[in-house]
């Protein structure tokens, strides 16, 4: 996600609370009567005191009264004028967050922040995404929310990857190290406490226990009273503040009972107690930490995918450069074994590429002239000299970091629930546990009883794997996913993924290979097949689109002269229209022929019949007094290797099939009786596609995904529930869809799919255990069934499960990544 330039940063701000200013970026303006405008709305705003827009940097600065008007007024005003303020996304990394209740905390301070719009925390990726108006929101007003709530933020990007994963390191080294200077002091009453619980008598004299249980609880342990203590100054509460409160009541009770032996004549303290809770704690901390680590795991490997230098040839001579300085244009040099710098068209060479860990294809891919190479691919045996198309967050690789990033940090819908459960969970447990100490005082009459069970109850509650459930499981399963070449953009689309009973294929470039090349040229009576190539290659002159591609390969591999038409006009889902040689030429749909009342009966069998193989046909007239049929070309677009394969897996989901086109009824069942389907529905305009998609979402319960590639396709992909884009297509489709196949190999459709059920299966698996885990062990503990150091290592193990769960889904595979067709 980026972060706003230094000059973008400018926001709110504030001397005194009735004086401040703000500036804020507009789109939008072309003259000086949109100033004008823009300032007469911000002016009228109550408290405002003084408005200067900018055309040429388009900016607006505002002053204004505080506690009379904000940041979501000039927004609104600036909307109105017809105007708008982009939205910019800034990214912190929050520290000290243990729970879902610190999750919940996080976003409403930053959600208080005057101009915030919306506000994403992700407990497993310790990230806070905040989405706000361009240039309005200053981040030290976001981090210092964020430090007022208890917790540490800073912004993303201000350190490296490098010195992220060195931090890291370092937490996790002194997590251990706390972690085995509590376990060897808590160990002697960890055996004192089973010796007891297997009907011993024998006890360490009680200033040993002291001695031991001490350092555990207010060294190694430090960091429980420390946030539970920026908690409750927050006004809220944590994970932290339950273990806090558990283990001091214990070991204050127990300090209670040494001093004044009167209360005590059994002689048990419960000193262990403490010490063991805040050891299997810590245990359990550092398991999940590890366990978080491994669910990052996929945006590491990408990241160290992008090499720090590239061989340029600057000047006739190579220099080696870092990355950063290489610009669009320049010509580097990538030897065998290498590592691609950037993204590319190879300009000299071949070789062999592997693009595995980008596109998941298990084969290196053969490049030559011409070719495009993707940044962090590994050049094979030969040299290439690869002219650079993109670099910087252009590159494919940083476009695909960016879209993982985006998804593992997204919420899914279903963790609405768990932030609403989560947000009083804290204060439940509070009651429950004083609840608990006064039935069994009341009942049983015995203090320390009493508050055993009460410790109990605050130690075994764990909104820690709530929090912990849906998120791991995202980040695991979209990682997975990008490994096999599978990018979902969101957890939204993950949500919808799984529910897909229906799958809409566009058919040129999805289920065919999308290059087709002329088979047949049919001419009129007095016609040559030469004469119908070099005039409908004129018509299509520089056209990109594939049946023009073909005519003109036909038209240049039988040498044919062509200049391009006059007058051209494009009749859009019909044809063209041009002149040549002072002829108004026609070429396109059997519709458009009709259109210009050209006859086609002379050449309807012969179009019957090749429309009957599978083959597309174009029609050329000519308009005159009368217009008149001059011939027909016929093209066939190759269909992909494993398309039958892919509507086979797709069937064997449960999902039913659609081949929407704008082909003929001939052509595109043609096409569909060869690889399988049954549901076929041409002759559909590129603009009528997102009607279709639209009214099968419509006929019943059907939950559709559109899959596409093409500008045309960007509406439909819209409209479905879930737009999945090929890879291989246009950058418009791929922006739209909600998850993108970084191959254009149709198995990936299943694949993606399976990759989205087998995660939210995962997710509810995880908050079913993270709910039934409390639901049974709550009730346990204020019956007295749970000591408490039991319930602390239960408590911690809860959360190291259902991390451990969500790891699983690494194991996933895609089938098209184990070899094509299975």
């Amino acid at each position: 996600m980026d972060i706003p330039h230094s000059d973008e940063r400018t926001a709110i701000t504030t001397t005194t609370r009735a004086n401040a200013s703000a500036t804020l970026a507009v789109e939008g303006m072309t003259c000086a009567s949109c100033v004008a405008r823009i300032e007469k709305a911000l002016n009228k705003i109550p408290g405002v005191t003084s408005v200067g827009v900018n055309l040429a940097t388009e900016r607006a600065e505002v002053s204004y009264d505080a506690a009379r008007a904000g940041p979501d007024d000039f927004v609104s005003a600036v909307t109105r004028t017809g105007f708008s303020v982009p939205d910019d996304t800034v990214t912190l990394r929050i520290t000290g967050m243990t729970c879902a209740t610190c999750v919940g905390r996080v976003e409403t301070v930053l959600k208080r922040v005057p101009g915030v719009a919306a506000v994403q925390v992700n407990l497993a990726t310790e990230k806070a995404a905040i989405r706000a108006p361009k240039g309005l929101i200053d981040p030290r007003l976001l981090t210092d929310a964020v430090a007022r709530a208890g917790y540490g933020a800073t912004i993303q990007g201000q350190t490296t990857p490098e010195e992220e994963d060195r931090a890291q390191a370092r937490k996790a080294h002194r997590e251990l190290w706390h972690l085995l200077g509590a376990a060897v002091l808590a160990a002697p009453l960890l055996v004192q406490m089973l010796f007891v619980l297997g009907g011993g008598h024998a006890f360490l004299p009680p200033w040993l226990q002291f001695v031991l249980a001490t350092p555990v609880q207010f060294y190694f342990g430090r960091r429980f009273y420390v946030a539970g203590f920026k908690a409750v100054r927050a006004g809220t509460g944590n994970m932290d503040l339950l273990v806090a409160l558990g283990t001091s009541s214990a070991y204050f009770f127990s300090l209670f009972l040494w001093l004044v032996p009167s209360f005590n004549p059994a002689g048990h303290l419960h000193f262990g107690a403490a010490a063991v809770i805040v050891t299997f704690v810590l245990l359990g901390r550092w398991f999940e930490g590890r366990a978080k680590r491994g669910t990052t795991a996929a945006i590491r490997a990408l990241m160290k995918l992008r090499p720090d230098a590239a061989a340029v040839i600057r000047e006739g001579q190579e220099v080696t450069l870092p990355v950063d300085q290489v610009v669009t244009g320049d010509l580097v040099v990538i030897r065998p074994g290498e590592r691609i710098p950037v993204d590319g068209v190879v300009e000299q060479g071949r070789s062999d590429v592997d693009e595995a860990l980008i596109t998941g294809e298990s084969m290196p891919v053969a490049k030559a002239v011409e070719d495009p190479v993707t940044g962090g691919a590994i050049n094979g045996a030969g040299l290439l000299h690869v002219r650079v198309t993109a670099v910087g967050g252009n590159t494919t690789l940083s476009r695909i970091i960016k879209m993982v990033e985006g998804a593992q940090a997204s919420k899914a819908p279903v963790q609405r629930l768990v932030d609403r459960v989560s947000g009083i969970f804290v204060p439940v447990v509070l009651l429950i546990a004083a609840a608990t100490f006064g039935a069994w005082w009341l009942i049983g009459g015995d203090y320390a009883d009493a508050l055993i069970a009460a410790i109990s109850v605050l130690v075994v509650a764990c909104p820690c794997a709530l929090g912990l459930a849906t998120p791991t499981a995202i980040m695991v399963g979209t990682g997975a996913a990008a490994r096999a070449g599978i990018l979902i953009k969101d957890a939204e689309a993950l949500e919808h993924g799984h529910r897909i009973n229906t799958v809409v294929l566009d058919k040129t470039g999805t289920l065919t290979e999308g290059r087709p090349g002329v088979t047949d040229i049919v001419p009129a009576d007095g016609e040559t097949e030469q004469a119908v190539v070099g005039l409908a290659a004129s018509l299509q002159y520089g056209s990109e689109h594939p049946l023009a591609r073909a005519v003109l390969d036909r038209a240049a591999d039988r040498e044919i002269s062509s200049e391009p038409a006059a007058d051209f006009q494009s009749l859009t889902g019909r044809g063209v229209r041009g002149t040549v040689d002072g002829r108004t030429l026609y070429l396109g749909s059997p519709r458009l022929m009709d259109e210009i009342g050209a006859p086609r009966e002379a050449f309807r069998a012969q179009s019957d019949a090749l429309e009957s193989q599978g083959r597309t046909v174009v029609w050329l007239a000519e308009a005159g007094s009368e217009a008149r049929i001059l011939g027909i070309i016929a093209a066939a677009d190759q269909i992909k290797p494993h398309a039958a394969a892919a509507i086979q897996r797709l069937r064997d989901l449960g999902v039913r099939t659609v081949m929407l086109t704008g082909d003929n009824e001939r052509t595109a069942h043609a096409v569909a009786a060869e690889i399988g389907l049954t549901d076929v529905i041409a002759g559909v305009l590129p603009v009528d596609k997102a009607a279709e998609v639209t009214r099968l979402q419509n006929n019943g319960s059907h939950v559709v995904a559109m899959v596409g590639d093409g500008i045309n396709d960007a509406p439909a992909l819209a409209a479905a529930d879930v737009g999945i884009a090929m890879g291989t297509g246009t950058d418009v489709a791929m922006h739209t869809a909600g998850i993108t196949l970084m191959r254009g190999d149709p198995l990936l459709i299943a694949d993606a799919i399976r990759a989205s059920r087998e995660t939210y299966r995962k997710i509810w698996q995880n908050l079913f255990w993270a709910f039934i885990f409390n639901v049974i062990a709550i009730p346990l503990a204020a019956a007295g069934f749970l000591s408490p150091a039991v319930a602390g290592g239960a408590m911690s193990m809860s959360s190291v499960s259902v991390v451990s769960n969500a790891l699983l889904l690494r194991r996933w595979r895609a089938h098209a990544s184990e070899g094509g067709a299975q």
